[in-house]
């Protein structure tokens, strides 16, 4: 192995906010600050950089950078902003990141080095940093252990994995990005190369973590916090965000492989609601296809699509249809024809097409990474969405999956247009995917009848969110696979990719009813809530498990639609703010060190936090409270945080707490958004803390116009002291919603109210009703602004 680095600084040159520092070997280190906060860090080993382009970052992002000074020092260059100092060492470039203070956040141990890629050509370009004392590592996206990778080695590079394991690595998404925190500073890495790249924290030396990729460029994002939540908002910030979801994407979901023919449709449907289970989408498997071609239904098996879905329609249920990237090799297919005739396909290095076996059996794989071909492919959905009427397209077998093949996927020396900078499949590999989900999102909203599409995806590189929902594979149906779950799901958010969840129940073999309740349970407070299952190993609806495991069921699933308006308000955070929907304990008070070490507990937004039971057999279970005061969801009992208690787990229920000072909105039951007239919104409000606020937002739920302004933004505030309780409201916005009155619950008084003021005007005592340390009134919702009470 013959590694080299970079040699000593000679020369120095700086553009505006960006640096470039050249070397006695001609290696070339250039530093680009982006904002007070976010550092970019390139290396070019022979003093040319490639091209600068990236599938991850938003095209919405934008420098801004409010405070920067560069000077020369004896030993080194410092860049510095108005939160970071950033020293480059004149003999050897090595970077350290330190805060103002001078205190260590991050800094090169062996730093930048490479060896020739002698198989392929170019570089396999390394990086190593110091661990400093108690640092933990999150982040990674998809990996299958637990949440703090400190420890751990794992790789980057998008599998077709059925029935992964707890720790196999890899599987199907690849987000090189990590955050890490020592001594209560936080900060992220995020190394933009698609090629393969593998990352090392601290597993084959304790004190040193790595990162190194198998071509390509050293190209990475430094990102300050201190705080670990703001660290996963800027990156966020920096790979974008999707649109606001339609709000029945946020309902239940029912899938399997493969519902068919039209009558099973029917039966599962109409007992859906007989049973009144609340459900708003419907999914077709590969089933539904003629031959497992894509675009296209078997008429045997359903004869009239646009009339069923239009039938599934006035049920309430909208249709999302499975679609994958292999197209059959059949000439008397038009869409294989088509692509052929305009060489939209993969082709090998020597110019044969890639041709591998899937679904349909032999298949040509078109290139996601050519625009041409994306446009081509956002067309095929007009006849899907438009005309059929299907709502939603989930994206299977995009890794790219290949069977009876080495490798699973297709060989490294397939070529790939990558928009313009042409490439072999090892490049394109880990982003063919994400290039997938790209074009189907734009042809499903294109073809939408201005309506918000629904996308899913099963691989993803970074900024994939920005066009898609993912779920977590093909999980087994098992407690470990539960557990799994938990901890996929906390990561993908903590890494920039909210709207996720797991096959509830488990997609291979059959759940007990237990696990099913409790995987249910779990899945209601994951942003993407779906059942799904293989139709080899029994029924997997929420009335498979017997009559308890049903009522159960039900009962949570309309716990999911009561909180549709927190949910929806919670993406809304998401989408603007940039905030993860799911936040580990860690993230919400770093600054408890026990919260580092937890990984069962995560809170959904800013104010419920969910424990899961992940074992079977359990009645009670110990769940860690963080800072602050909790109320128990189910009965209002009142518990101090930074402290781990023992609470009620029976079969029916799973520990959830409110946050004191919060005001949670709800909506009245219904068996699918848009069912109903909500004519009264609840808003339990839970008394406690000095200030807290707490948000709703409002718009039509579908469609468009709340990028016209026509939506609500509404911020409660809520104060309470010993003997009152107060809270204001505040409304920004044109929405008008159908509701015309608040049903206020305040929770958890310690006091018998005496005198009630709404807007300033003294409420009649027979117009509220108080029992159980719970105050009802009722408020109309044009005029509402404030609420008042004391003892």
């Amino acid at each position: 192995m013959n590694e080299l680095s970079p040699g000593k600084i000679l020369t120095t040159e700086q553009a505006l906010n960006e640096y470039l520092f050249i070397t006695d070997n001609n290696c070339h280190l250039k530093i680009q600050v982006l904002s007070d906060h976010k550092i970019r860090v390139r290396y070019a080993t022979d003093g040319s950089f490639e091209t600068d382009f990236s599938y991850a970052i938003s095209s919405k992002f934008l420098s801004e950078v409010t405070e920067l000074s560069f000077i020369e020092l004896k030993n080194h260059f410092e860049i510095k902003t108005s939160v970071i100092i950033i020293n480059i060492g004149k003999a050897d470039a090595k970077i350290t990141f330190t805060d103002l203070n001078g205190k260590i956040v991050c800094r090169d141990e062996k730093g930048f080095h490479w060896e020739e890629n002698q198989t392929y050509g170019g570089n396999i370009v390394k990086m190593s940093k110091v661990v400093q004392e108690g640092e933990h590592f999150y982040g990674m996206g998809d990996k299958t252990m637990h949440l703090n990778l400190r420890g751990r080695r794992v790789t980057n590079w998008a599998m077709d994995t059925y029935g992964f394991k707890k720790n196999e690595d890899p599987i199907y998404k690849c987000i090189p990005f990590f955050t890490a925190i020592h001594a209560e500073r936080a900060y992220g890495i995020f190394f933009d190369n698609t090629f393969k790249s593998h990352f090392d924290f601290g597993s084959e030396r304790r004190s040193v973590t790595s990162f190194w990729a198998e071509g390509g460029e050293m190209n990475y994002y430094f990102i300050y916090g201190p705080e670990l939540i703001d660290v996963t908002r800027r990156y966020t910030k920096l790979t974008g965000t999707p649109e606001l979801p339609p709000m029945w994407a946020l309902g239940y979901q029912q899938c399997k492989w493969s519902y068919y023919p039209e009558s099973k449709v029917a039966e599962i449907t109409n007992k859906m609601r007989a049973l009144s289970i609340p459900c708003d989408a419907f999914y077709f498997d590969i089933d539904y296809m003629d031959g497992f071609r894509c675009f296209t239904w078997d008429k045997e098996k359903f004869s009239e699509p646009k009339r069923l879905v239009a039938e599934l329609k006035e049920k309430g249920f909208k249709s999302v249809v499975i679609i994958d990237p292999g197209i059959k090799v059949d000439e008397e297919y038009s869409i294989f024809k088509e692509a052929l005739e305009n060489n939209y396909f993969c082709r090998r290095a020597d110019g044969p097409y890639m041709k591998g076996k899937v679904w349909p059996g032999e298949c040509y794989f078109p290139d996601f990474t050519n625009p041409k071909v994306r446009k081509w492919w956002s067309g095929l959905f007009q006849e899907l969405i438009e005309d059929i009427g299907v709502r939603g397209v989930w994206n299977d077998m995009n890794e790219p999956a290949i069977f009876e093949i080495e490798g699973k996927t297709f060989p490294d020396d397939v070529r790939h247009d990558y928009d313009g900078n042409t490439c072999s499949h090892r490049k394109a590999h880990n982003v063919y995917g994400m290039q997938m989900a790209r074009a189907t999102y734009k042809g499903v909203k294109k073809f939408n009848n201005g309506l918000r599409p629904l996308i899913i995806t099963r691989s993803a590189y970074a900024g994939t969110q920005r066009y898609a929902s993912a779920w977590t594979g093909d999980n087994i149906a098992s407690w470990e696979h539960l557990w799994v779950a938990n901890m996929q799901c906390q990561r993908l958010s903590i890494s920039g990719f909210s709207f996720a969840g797991s096959d509830i129940g488990g997609f291979i073999d059959h759940p007990t009813p237990e696990l099913y309740v409790r995987w249910i349970q779990l899945g209601i407070f994951h942003p993407f809530c779906r059942t799904h299952s293989s139709g080899d190993h029994g029924d997997q609806e929420p009335w498979s498990f017997g009559d308890e495991a049903l009522n159960i069921v039900r009962k949570f699933i309309e716990i999911r639609y009561q909180l549709l308006p927190y949910i929806y308000t919670t993406f809304y955070q998401y989408v603007t703010e940039y905030t993860p929907i799911l936040r580990p304990i860690s993230i919400y008070d770093q600054h408890d060190n026990d919260t580092l070490y937890r990984v069962d507990e995560f809170l959904h937004g800013d104010h419920l936090l969910i424990c899961p039971v992940l074992e079977p057999n359990v009645k009670t279970r110990y769940v860690y409270l963080p800072k602050g005061r909790w109320y128990n969801f189910w009965d209002d009992s009142a518990y101090m945080g930074q402290k781990e208690i023992n609470t009620p787990a029976a079969l029916d229920q799973i520990p959830v707490f409110v946050r004191e000072g919060a005001v949670i909105p709800l909506y009245p039951v219904m068996q699918y958004v848009g069912e109903k007239v909500i004519d009264q919104l609840t808003l339990k409000v839970y008394y406690g803390g000095d200030s807290v606020s707490s948000y709703l937002y409002e718009d039509g739920g579908d469609g468009y116009d709340y990028e016209k302004g026509i939506y609500n933004r509404k911020k409660f505030k809520t104060y309470s002291t010993h003997s009152s309780f107060k809270m204001t409201l505040k409304t920004n916005g044109h929405f008008e919603p159908e509701y015309s009155t608040y049903k206020i619950e305040i929770h958890g008084l310690t006091f018998i109210p005496q005198r009630i003021l709404i807007n300033d005007k003294e409420l009649e005592k027979q117009a509220h009703i108080f029992e159980h340390n719970c105050l009802l009134i009722t408020a109309d919702r044009m005029s509402f602004i404030s609420l008042e009470i004391f003892e």
